[in-house]
């Protein structure tokens, strides 16, 4: 992911907070990604805090929380303070849980004061994983474990192709890949790092309806330095028109979606 591709956070952290009430009506596939990663966890030996990275609703904490009720501490974090309060709501009856309002590129906790780290679908908004990754180590205790999942590079490739036959210009965010990834934890310091890549392909009705979706996860338009101005009636019209379609007329996209266990 190149410099120029860095996400703008002020516009991120605006997104997240408007779709703070649509996001569990299409969040789908997230939450099939971090039932799969509870899964991918399995029987790591996990005591003492743990902080659930770009918690959103909620979703994570809670099942890791039906995974391990003997958790006794949980700090979800996010930066969007709408989405908190969704996860509040979520998981008010437990009193294990503290919230956080903060950027997962700056956390504000000390050194060595937490056991486990989680996260579903969030790392890929960071601008550069190199120095969280390593923040991340900093946070963690010896023997701590960071357990995340993030999208991949071909995440999304059909709609950057048909972007691709209109102009030059980045209309969909790029995304590491796993070499890349593997690389920074390891730079880090991490060990023991595990991986396993799940390719989704997901059927839908039109583009306009990926779109939208998109835009109700509060993941759309999400660049550094982009200008309405660039995506016009007429260029929105022929990326539409270029979007492969399969025999029934549907649309497909992909999601590459990586899951990472790393050791401190």
């Amino acid at each position: 992911m190149s410099d120029n591709n860095a996400v703008d956070k002020l516009k991120l952290k605006r997104a997240f907070s408007q779709s703070s009430t649509s996001y569990d009506h299409v969040a789908h596939l997230q939450r099939e990604v971090g039932r799969e990663l509870i899964t991918f966890m399995g029987s790591l030996a996990l005591q003492g805090v743990v902080i659930d990275l770009g918690c959103g609703t909620g979703f994570l904490s809670a099942e890791f929380l039906a995974a391990r009720p003997d958790t006794r501490q949980l700090i979800a974090l996010d930066i969007a303070l709408p989405m908190l309060k969704h996860a509040q709501l979520k998981l008010q009856e437990v009193s294990s849980v503290q919230y956080l309002c903060a950027d997962i590129e700056q956390i504000p906790l000390q050194n060595q004061s937490v056991a486990q780290c989680i996260s579903n679908l969030a790392v890929q908004w960071c601008r550069f994983p190199q120095p969280v990754f390593a923040d991340i180590y900093r946070m963690l205790k010896p023997e701590g474990y960071f357990v995340f999942s993030t999208f991949g590079a071909s995440t999304l490739q059909e709609l950057k192709a048909a972007w691709a036959q209109v102009d030059a210009f980045s209309h969909v965010n790029d995304f590491y890949t796993h070499t890349e990834l593997l690389a920074m934890l390891t730079t880090a310091g991490f060990v023991d790092v595990r991986m396993q890549r799940r390719v989704y392909s997901v059927t839908y009705e039109s583009v306009v309806q990926l779109m939208h979706e998109l835009k109700q996860l509060g993941a759309h338009n999400i660049l550094a330095g982009r200008q309405r101005s660039l995506t016009s009636k007429s260029a929105l019209k022929k990326m539409l028109s270029a979007y492969a379609t399969n025999d029934l007329g549907k649309i497909i996209a992909t999601f590459d979606v990586i899951l990472f266990s790393a050791k401190r």
